[in-house]
């Protein structure tokens, strides 16, 4: 191709039939700052969906999300919208594949619908925000009790959950466009990975599947890849953790509820180092002297 010849013209996102489910190809133009375009390349993109969440014949929500474990994802949104109280108010699951996207319906419990009924909440379709279409503030999810008396996590084992992050996370490996939430046993091992375009999307995902499984929420802790908001920590708490552990840095609400919810919160979490906000940690560690205090 010659030097100022225009590159192909990127192609849409094609389905990826050999290769991850919620992973499409799509064609891209590598841009080098000092040498210009390069030839188009394929590359693999996280794929991105509306979901229609239906329960009994009652339209919920409308929430893109990555198109995989959606039975996972409704199961723990259920539980984290204060739908439910207990995955045995669930009678049934059913997805249905639409042109325009997925449509999901739950059955409850006879009672528990009669209950959702009096309820009023919509939501927008959104990857990033977890809290679109309340209408009042006191409609802010609050989990209703505190987490006291979960395991103590050792620093150890947070140590050995991060190290073994990527090798659950292939979407993202070949996207490089997904959030991850992980369930983690008292010695680090993970024991269940959720991946999805939105933080709070993955979180719901993996509650719901530790639900469905019967996992015990207070013999572990969670490990998620994006900062530590209110919402993570209220899905947190509401599914019983009593450790959220995040890769990135939380917000100052985030550190209010966990210390209102007993909930112990390590954030900026590195192989080597992570910050403890609330809460303790198994193990007891020193605690350094603030930077230019008189030793």
């Amino acid at each position: 191709m010659p030097p100022n010849s225009p590159p192909s013209r990127p192609r849409p996102p094609q389905p990826v039939a050999f290769r991850l489910e919620g992973a499409l190809a799509a064609t891209a133009v590598p841009v080098r700052y000092d040498s210009g375009l390069a030839a188009p390349r394929a590359t693999e993109v996280a794929e991105e969906v509306p979901v229609n969440i239906v329960y009994g014949v009652m339209p919920y929500a409308v929430m893109m999300t990555t198109p995989a474990d959606l039975e996972d994802f409704v199961t723990g949104f259920s539980l984290t919208e204060g739908i439910i109280r207990a995955v045995a108010e669930i009678r049934g699951i059913d997805v249905a594949r639409r042109p325009e996207g997925f449509v999901v319906t739950v059955t409850l419990d006879p009672g528990r619908f009669r209950e959702h009924l009096a309820r009023r909440r919509n939501l927008s379709g959104r990857t990033s925000c977890g809290l679109c279409g309340v209408e009042e503030l006191a409609a802010l999810p609050f989990a209703p009790q505190r987490v006291d008396g979960t395991l103590a996590v050792r620093p150890d084992a947070i140590k050995a959950a991060l190290t073994a992050l990527d090798a659950h996370q292939p979407l993202n490996a070949a996207t490089h466009a997904v959030h991850a939430a992980a369930w983690c046993d008292a010695n680090g091992r993970i024991r269940a990975a959720r991946e999805d375009v939105g933080r709070h999307n993955a979180l719901d995902k993996l509650i719901g599947a530790e639900l469905r499984a019967g996992g015990d929420p207070s013999a572990g802790f969670l490990l998620v890849t994006s900062r530590a908001s209110f919402e993570m920590v209220e899905k947190a708490a509401i599914f019983g953790a009593g450790t959220l552990v995040s890769i990135s840095a939380p917000t100052s609400l985030a550190i209010e509820r966990a210390e209102a919810l007993g909930l112990t919160l390590v954030c900026v979490a590195r192989p080597d180092a992570a910050l403890l906000y609330t809460g303790a940690l198994a193990t007891p560690c020193e605690v350094m002297p603030p930077e230019g205090a008189a030793p």
